[in-house]
């Protein structure tokens, strides 16, 4: 597995120079502490969100591909011998990167052995360096998922704090689904710890696990088509990884819409893998306040755009 020194410092340098040099734009957020069951969840709220450049898709078919030849004030590093790490372009948490295959491959297709023995290898190179980092993989139409090309994504935990106030609870949500008893949420999950240092293989077959409880599920609550996802998975997912947790969450709507406190339709509110850190993120006004003044609401729309709560299958720890 790679060995990647010093990664901490060299994102945040770079997303100093590239947010200096204007290659990348970051969005304030303001944030605010809900809870479900018992659990926290960052609200943040984003005002210049709402008008977000939107990408210039050319006349062709075929869609622009940001990772085919990825901005040089985006570029982190390389990651040897099939991936490279570039910047968000627009990120709302500060040193938000992503991890991308240096071949076009599907984003709906199986995470390979070596995806997840890159993305591990990130998650150990901030925890070497005493730090915590939270990623996420979306995959699908529900999922939240805006581009082809297989990424995954990764939050350091410090940023994720930010604007928080002290003595504020709040924790990475992966983390929380391993514990006994497993914490009860509106949607579905499945959650299985990792050891200090697992292997490439493990790591994937405990991905290959948690999807085929994700595919029973589905089948039996006869939402999508039946078909095995060790070819592709039959269903949209999100994916959230730390050092400690791999967590799947089936999904059935990208977003659910709300109502505010006179009965009007806000949203929908989009949900992507940042769920399963804990975190949503909202870009109106009266989508904030709706949310901050009714915390039911966040559980109506956790408990849409999943599939019906269920008990963990338990495969042990590998």
């Amino acid at each position: 597995m790679q060995t990647i020194r010093n990664l901490p410092a060299l994102v945040r340098k770079q997303f100093k120079v590239a947010q200096a040099s204007g290659d990348l734009t970051f969005f304030e957020t303001r944030v605010s502490i809900l809870h479900c069951e018992g659990l926290p969840f960052q609200l943040r709220f984003s005002p210049a969100l709402a008008n977000k450049p939107k990408s210039n898709k050319p006349s062709s078919s075929k869609p622009i591909d940001p990772f085919e030849n990825p901005s040089a004030g985006l570029f982190i590093t390389e990651l040897p011998p099939s991936h490279f790490l570039v910047l968000n372009k627009f990120p709302v948490i500060p040193n938000h990167f992503i991890l991308a295959t240096k071949i076009f491959k599907q984003q709906t297709d199986l995470l390979e052995q070596d995806d997840l023995a890159a993305a591990y290898a990130c998650l150990k190179a901030y925890r070497d360096n005493g730090e915590e980092l939270f990623g996420f993989f979306n995959s699908g139409d529900a999922s939240g998922a805006s581009q082809p090309h297989r990424h995954i994504q990764f939050l350091p935990v410090d940023s994720m704090r930010s604007g928080i106030q002290e003595g504020v609870k709040w924790g990475v949500l992966a983390d929380s689904l391993i514990k006994t008893p497993e914490p009860v949420l509106p949607f579905a999950y499945f959650a299985h710890p990792l050891t200090d240092d697992p292997s490439p293989k493990d790591l994937r077959e405990i991905y290959l696990q948690l999807l085929e409880q994700g595919a029973a599920v589905t089948r039996s609550s006869n939402t999508e088509n039946s078909g095995s996802p060790l070819k592709q998975p039959p269903f949209s997912y999100n994916l959230g990884l730390t050092d400690r947790a791999m967590v799947i969450c089936p999904r059935l709507l990208e977003g659910l819409q709300i109502k505010d406190s006179n009965g009007d339709l806000l949203g929908p509110i989009s949900l992507n893998g940042t769920i399963l850190g804990g975190t949503l993120l909202v870009k109106t006004e009266q989508e904030w306040e709706t949310l901050r003044n009714d915390e039911e609401k966040l559980k109506d729309i956790l408990q849409g755009i999943g599939l019906p709560s269920v008990v963990n299958v338990d495969f042990g720890k590998l």
